[in-house]
C-alpha cells in the first residue's frame, strides 16, 4: 500500500501536470459519478492528507481519491500511449491540453463538495508530512490504548496519517522496540513519534526503490546494527518485519 511519502509525490506530479489548466477532458469511470461533467473546469491544486489525495477544481468541487494496495495515478504527454494497464482498469482521466492523468484501479474515487473534505478526511490524525502536522496531538492519540501493540497502533490513520506497513517496520526498528510490544511499555513513547517523522521526512522526495530501509523487505538478511538475521512474520495479514536481537518485546 503506498504510504504517506508516496502519496504526496503523486500529488506533486499531478498538480504539476494539472494545476491552473482547464480540463479539455474527463472521465469518471465508477457509476455513481459517469455522468459528472467536469470539462472545462480548471483545476486548482491537488493535495495529499495521510494517503488520501484531493484535487480540488473551480466551482468548489473536489475529487477524491485513495490508492489503497493497487491504485495508481499516471502521468501522460498529450500523444502519449498509456501504460499503467489496461482500459477496463481505468477508474478515472483528467487531460488538459498537454497533459493527460489517469488513474488505475482506484478503490476509492468520489466526487463532493470542497467544504465537505472533512467528511472523508477529517477521521485522520495529524498528517506526518501535512501542514498540520502536531507530535503532541499524535502522542496523545498513540498512548489513548496504552495495551495496543506498537505496529497496529502505528497504523491506525486515527492516530497520525501516512504510516503505512514499511514505515510501521522502520519506525519500530529506529526505537529498538517489536511491533507487538503495547505502546504503553515503550520508554520514553515520544521517540515513536519523532521516528516515525524522520523516517518519511528522508524519504518524502526518494521513488520507492530509492528508500533507505532498515529492516523491511530484508528477511534472512543481516541487520544493519548488530549483525542478527532480520525476521518476518504476519501482523494483522500484513508482513512484518524486526531483529530479534535488538528489538526487545513480545512478537508473534
Amino acid at each position: 500500500m503506498p504510504e504517506g511519502d508516496t502519496v504526496r509525490q503523486t500529488a506533486q506530479r499531478l498538480h504539476a501536470a494539472l494545476a491552473g489548466q482547464p480540463l479539455t477532458r474527463a472521465e469518471l469511470r465508477v457509476p455513481r459519478f459517469a455522468t459528472a461533467d467536469l470539462t472545462g473546469l480548471t483545476v486548482l491544486e491537488v493535495v495529499p492528507r495521510g494517503k488520501h489525495l484531493l484535487t480540488r477544481l473551480e466551482g468548489g468541487l473536489t475529487l477524491h481519491s485513495h490508492l489503497r494496495m493497487d491504485g495508481a495515478w499516471k502521468v501522460y504527454a498529450r500523444g502519449e500511449r498509456p501504460r499503467g494497464g489496461p482500459a477496463h482498469q481505468i477508474r478515472a482521466l483528467l487531460a488538459t491540453a498537454e497533459r493527460t492523468a489517469i488513474g488505475y484501479r482506484l478503490p476509492v474515487l468520489e466526487l463532493l463538495r470542497t467544504g465537505d473534505e472533512e467528511r472523508v478526511v477529517g477521521h485522520l490524525g495529524p498528517d506526518l508530512l501535512g501542514p498540520d502536522w502536531d507530535p503532541a496531538t499524535a502522542l496523545r492519540n498513540l498512548l489513548a490504548d496504552p495495551a495496543r501493540p506498537l505496529g497496529q497502533a502505528l497504523l491506525d490513520q486515527r492516530n497520525l496519517a501516512g504510516i503505512g506497513n514499511i514505515f510501521k517496520s522502520e519506525s519500530c526498528f529506529a526505537v529498538r522496540a517489536t511491533p507487538w510490544l503495547p505502546i504503553g511499555q515503550l520508554p520514553s513513547p515520544e521517540r515513536l513519534v519523532t521516528a516515525a517523522k524522520r523516517l518519511l521526512e528522508a524519504n518524502r522526495d526518494r521513488p520507492g526503490a530509492a528508500r533507505r530501509l532498515s529492516v523491511y523487505g530484508r528477511a534472512g538478511r543481516p541487520c544493519p546494527r548488530c549483525g542478527a538475521l532480520v525476521r518476518t512474520a504476519g501482523q494483522e495479514g500484513r508482513p512484518t518485519y524486526w531483529c530479534p536481537s535488538c528489538q526487545s518485546g513480545p512478537t508473534c
